[in-house]
């Protein structure tokens, strides 16, 4: 796909007197074709978009961090407990009582059950995708689309729709204050999800919207094919977040990058004679975030992991996911707006626990219970609880009937997601699911309302439509609503 700006031309913000949009349409042009459904949408929407248009006011979150456990952890044995269920429904573990009423939490979540009061656990995500591509759908908002022809092809395209961190990142590089925000504002650690296994999965990347606008990811590997960094203490050595071509300050001089950007430039301005501009438009984009990003003392400092004390880093756990889970709090401390912090499978199992209980119960409840508890507890007494959104969520959950070894199928109908941090009211339990944690009763929650209540948090309003690959204006969300009643 050749590469091209992308511009916001539905993007009505209009404070003066002349109301003339970024295509270039008038205010009034714009509402009339907008009236006429000849983009498909309907004035109202139009009118929704212009009264919040400017992304970031007013917001509950300035940051979010978005824990993505990919691979579908058991609802059954970690937010939903059903302790009065047959034995062949409740699983291996004992419940315990959390500070949040009437919510049972799996005995491996013993310090998260001690911060429950500070967190709403929603018990009833559900979507009809019942498989990993759903990773699409909760990174995006949209559902998996790609024709059955693809065939068993799990890995990303530039005609996927973008994720929320590049929707992010988008925004903010076309925002008032671009020019003085000095780190990326959509970063995944520790690794591109899938590249621990071989694949490039889908919903991590900015899509249609132009790979300028793509995460910057670090990339940490595992150690050997049988290795799995998130199920032990990982070495400073391995934990080295800095971003591949990011010299050291001593690797490269100020005067050496100069003149590497001169000799490009002239590069550059030469080919720009022959080829059309569009094709560059992502690409200089690309370049000069490059150029800024080596050149920044800031960036290699906040990817410095050895500048956090040794106590705080054995809070969080010297496992891949804790480290990472920290970085993830000095990205949003140094500025960036969306962090994903991935727990991947480097076994090809981990949450996706078809076999076994086992390591629900030495490394993935255990693991994640005290990277989140510390997380939890460091944005607060950092006072950064209060603007961070912190979102804790697979793509799916577990069959309600477990296997003789206690592991459980892939189940997308019923399975949680906790929110804290941002105003979210704590102590609450969201949605009920029936007897089995198969299917909710009540307060079913969609990827897409889930989507829409982060974007609402960060200030960005949900109906807003951005143009894809032919500059057509797409709603960033489609469906669903923002969940408004979990923050107070």
């Amino acid at each position: 796909m050749a590469l091209r700006e992308v511009r916001l031309p539905t993007m009505l913000t209009v404070q003066g007197h002349s109301r003339s949009v970024c295509s270039g349409l008038t205010r009034r042009a714009a509402l009339q074709i907008g009236g006429a459904g000849l983009f498909g949408l309907s004035l109202p929407k139009i009118l929704a978009a212009e009264e919040t248009a400017i992304p970031f006011q007013n917001a509950r979150a300035k940051s979010v961090i978005f824990l993505y456990l990919f691979g579908g952890p058991s609802q059954l044995d970690s937010f939903d407990m059903k302790p009065d269920a047959p034995s062949g429904i409740r699983g291996p573990f004992r419940s315990i009582r959390s500070r949040t009423p009437d919510l049972h939490l799996c005995e491996h979540l013993e310090r998260t059950a001690k911060i429950s009061d500070k967190i709403s656990v929603i018990r009833t995500m559900t979507h009809p995708h019942n498989d990993h591509n759903a990773c699409h759908y909760i990174q995006t908002g949209h559902a998996w689309t790609r024709s059955a022809a693809s065939g068993g092809d799990v890995n990303a395209r530039p005609t996927d729709w973008p994720s929320m961190g590049s929707v992010v990142e988008y925004l903010s590089r076309h925002s008032s204050d671009a020019h003085t925000r000095e780190l990326p504002d959509y970063v995944y650690l520790p690794n591109r999800l899938g590249a621990i296994q071989g694949y490039d999965r889908t919903g991590q990347y900015a899509g249609w919207l132009g790979t300028a606008y793509n995460a910057l990811a670090t990339d940490i590997q595992k150690l050997g094919p049988k290795d799995n960094p998130y199920f032990r203490e990982c070495s400073d050595t391995e934990l080295d977040f800095r971003l591949r071509g990011l010299a050291s300050a001593d690797a490269i001089s100020v005067d050496r990058l100069n003149d590497r950007r001169d000799l490009q430039t002239q590069f550059d301005d030469a080919r720009r004679a022959f080829d059309g501009l569009d094709v560059y438009s992502n690409y200089d984009r690309i370049h000069q975030r490059a150029l800024s990003l080596v050149a920044s003392e800031k960036m290699r400092k906040a990817f410095d992991i050895r500048q956090e004390s040794d106590a705080l880093r054995d809070r969080y756990g010297r496992h891949l996911f804790g480290q990472s889970t920290l970085m993830g709090r000095r990205m949003v401390e140094a500025g960036a707006r969306f962090v994903t912090v991935l727990w991947d499978a480097p076994d090809g199992y981990s949450w996706d626990s078809h076999q076994t209980s086992r390591d629900l119960e030495r490394h993935l409840l255990p693991g994640f219970d005290q990277a989140y508890s510390a997380l939890i507890t460091d944005l607060e007494e950092r006072g950064l609880l209060d603007e961070t959104l912190v979102v804790a969520v697979g793509e799916m959950g577990r069959t309600p009937k477990g296997n003789s070894a206690w592991g459980r199928g892939h189940w997308s109908h019923c399975f949680p997601c906790v929110l804290a941090g941002a105003g979210i009211r704590g102590g609450v339990a969201y949605g009920t699911s029936d007897a089995q944690a198969a299917y909710p009763k009540d307060h079913p929650v969609s990827p897409e309302d889930l989507a829409k209540t982060i974007y609402w948090s960060l200030g960005i309003n949900p109906e807003l439509v951005l143009p894809d690959r032919e500059g057509r204006p797409i709603p960033i969300i489609e469906s669903g609503k923002p969940l408004t009643q979990l923050f107070g």
